[in-house]
């Protein structure tokens, strides 16, 4: 990690109803796994306005060939975040450009260590919210000089990979930091089971800004 020009790839999914796309849903995958693990929610959440939009990690996983990173998770410098960090506002930025779609009109999250990248990097951006899927902070929330976009937030009580704890320590920190959140603890583990699907799209369809 860190020795080479960051690259990113993604999969895009336009809406299936075949109309040109008046928003975006930018999702990223958690550590260890790539696009095409999100990318089934596109069908499955069925936003007939959305382009969704599901970036790959910069980095190879450090264990698993198949896997990609935000960074590297193991080392306690978390090594390539801040690499990564620059990386992912930098193409966010660039996305109206190849879309049309302003970030006015773009819903950014994703599913643990994505969810904590999508935090980071989103709550400086003019995005329409955020949509944290268990995850966590690597980072101290800090006060802005504009109101934070609305937060999304959905953790499980049974997640033996990011403790609840994890959770409501992200969820007091940017409550801190004066930003909305609306907090879901279901019982459930580590994962996206049917039953959080309904409040992520319900919180997406709820600030889905009008064209």
């Amino acid at each position: 990690m860190g020795s080479k020009p960051l690259s990113l790839t993604f999969v895009s999914v336009l809406p299936e109803n075949g109309l040109p796309p008046q928003h975006l849903l930018v999702l990223l995958h958690g550590w260890g796994a790539d696009a095409n693990d999100l990318s089934p929610l596109a069908s499955i959440l069925n936003l007939p306005t959305y382009q969704s939009i599901f970036p790959n990690a910069p980095f190879p996983h450090p264990q698993f060939s198949w896997g990609r990173a935000w960074y590297d998770l193991e080392r306690q410098d978390y090594r390539g975040l801040a690499e990564c960090r620059q990386m992912l506002h930098a193409w966010l930025l660039s996305l109206e450009a190849e879309t049309g779609i302003p970030l006015e009109r773009t819903i950014l999250g994703g599913f643990s260590q994505g969810a904590a990248m999508a935090l980071d990097v989103g709550l400086s951006l003019p995005v329409a919210g955020l949509c944290s899927l268990s995850g966590y902070l690597h980072f101290q929330p800090q006060h802005l000089p504009s109101s934070p976009p609305p937060i999304f937030m959905v953790h499980g009580q049974q997640d033996m990979v990011v403790p609840i704890q994890a959770a409501h320590q992200a969820r007091n920190e940017l409550k801190a930091i004066a930003a909305q959140v609306e907090y879901h603890e279901l019982a459930m583990g580590h994962e996206i089971p049917q039953l959080v699907l309904q409040p992520l799209k319900t919180f997406i369809e709820n600030h889905t800004v009008p064209v």
